[in-house]
């Protein structure tokens, strides 16, 4: 707490602070709006101490683009992207020179929440590097985390493949983006979704009403064009229906500091979260 005054303290002087910066201030004090913001720091305080790992990080990797190439990129990933939904570079790329203006509005609903400002102060990774798969194995059956690293193990995937984020100009957003990548394998296993192209295509679905990301409503509607003929009539008699409701009527599940329920009680998150599981008629 006393960080986040002295923070308050520093607001007095002209220079507007890097993006960054300015949006953890809001973060942690509960503004909601990206677009305009207005608070500064103090010209003798050296920024890089404000700076978090993860900002470090993404400042050095991340491509600055215009916005003349960003509609480019934007194009020519939609294109690849349903051409071979399999290019999971070009997805990502679609996903971020489409979706500044729906992560923006998924900031605002996280700096509303006190589980979702904590992710944007902390901003945990999630990967074989932060979390101990060996520990959640050991979990009782009924848990969260257990039941992550089943999914995982079940699905033959792990959370290490997901793409660095490059074309996004504010560190803020970009963590979102990066966390939106990291707990898309939570969401499966919230639901108990496999990766089939049939549970992928509803997962897209869940993802893009509670979350309103494009690349999501894109990836939901050109993956069901690509369903089989023997899927089809499962997936708009049952999946598709049962996604709609479920990201419409869960809470926004970007505020969920998943780290943090490893030990919760699938049943009991899955009630809070207000989410149910596909129920298919024998």
């Amino acid at each position: 707490m006393q960080a986040l005054r002295n923070l308050s303290k520093l607001a007095q002087r002209r220079r507007a602070a890097p993006n960054s910066i300015r949006l953890i201030q809001h973060a942690v004090t509960g503004f909601n709006n990206v677009n305009n913001q207005s608070s500064v720091l103090d010209e003798s305080i050296d920024d890089a101490e404000f700076i978090d790992k993860f900002t470090k990080e993404f400042n050095e990797r991340k491509i600055e683009i215009s916005e003349f190439q960003r509609a480019l990129l934007a194009i020519g990933a939609s294109i690849t992207a349903i051409l071979d939904p399999h290019r999971h570079d070009s997805i990502a790329c679609l996903g971020e020179t489409t979706g500044v203006e729906a992560l923006k509005k998924i900031y605002e609903k996280m700096s509303k929440s006190d589980e979702g400002r904590e992710l944007l102060w902390e901003k945990p990774r999630i990967n074989t590097k932060t979390v101990c798969f060996d520990k959640l194995k050991s979990l009782p059956v009924n848990t969260l985390g257990y039941n992550y690293w089943k999914f995982l193990e079940d699905n033959h995937v792990t959370p290490d493949t997901r793409l660095d984020v490059r074309f996004i100009d504010d560190p803020m957003l970009a963590y979102i983006m990066t966390r939106y990548r990291e707990t898309h394998d939570l969401v499966h296993t919230l639901l108990d979704m496999p990766t089939t192209m049939l549970g992928e295509v509803a997962i897209k679905w869940v993802e893009a009403t509670n979350t309103g990301l494009p690349m999501c409503y894109g990836g939901a509607v050109f993956g069901a064009m690509r369903l089989k003929t023997k899927h089809r009539k499962l997936y708009s008699q049952y999946y598709l229906p049962w996604a709609i409701k479920n990201g419409s009527d869960a809470k926004h599940l970007m505020n969920v500091y998943w780290e943090k329920r490893w030990d919760q009680d699938m049943d009991d998150l899955r009630k809070e979260l207000n989410v149910e599981l596909l129920s298919i008629p024998e």
